[in-house]
């Protein structure tokens, strides 16, 4: 299936709701350090309901532990400021979805890590910012889970 990694996420249940995601859509989740909350906090707990023993999280010092982790599939990085729509690529198995801090997003530097296979946006209106960053996640996973059929799904 597929990785999502939010590099340094800072609001719990942002996370607890990927963590709901990927437990129902059979991705990983890698979160790469420094997050901006405990893991333990009541929120993300919370948000994530029941899930977390469900799901397949990995927690990464920072992001070349979490290259090593998640090479060799392609790497898209979700950005705001990209040309290409997240729907125009053919996502396979093992491709990972990288997605910056809430509310700043992936930085120059890591959007211009060599690791990063193409920067994909997310359509919409003009004058909006952003969408949140678990509902971008959600958005990015079920394409590329319907590209494949919804393999494994009931």
């Amino acid at each position: 299936m597929f990785k999502v990694m939010f590099y340094s996420p800072r609001i719990a249940p942002n996370t607890g709701n990927a963590i709901r995601m990927v437990a129902g859509s059979g991705c990983e989740l890698h979160l790469v350090e420094p997050l901006g909350f405990d893991l333990s906090e009541p929120k993300l707990r919370r948000a994530g309901l029941d899930y977390h023993d469900l799901a397949s999280v990995f927690v990464h010092p920072d992001l070349p532990t979490a290259w090593n982790a998640v090479l060799p599939g392609q790497v898209y990085a979700f950005t705001a400021h990209a040309t290409t729509s997240f729907a125009d690529i053919a996502y396979q198995p093992g491709d990972v979805l990288l997605f910056g801090p809430e509310p700043t997003g992936l930085d120059a530097e890591t959007l211009r890590d060599p690791h990063v296979t193409a920067q994909v946006r997310i359509p919409m209106i003009s004058g909006r910012r952003s969408l949140n960053l678990s509902n971008a996640a959600a958005v990015a996973v079920y394409e590329a889970w319907r590209q494949h059929g919804f393999a494994g799904a009931v």
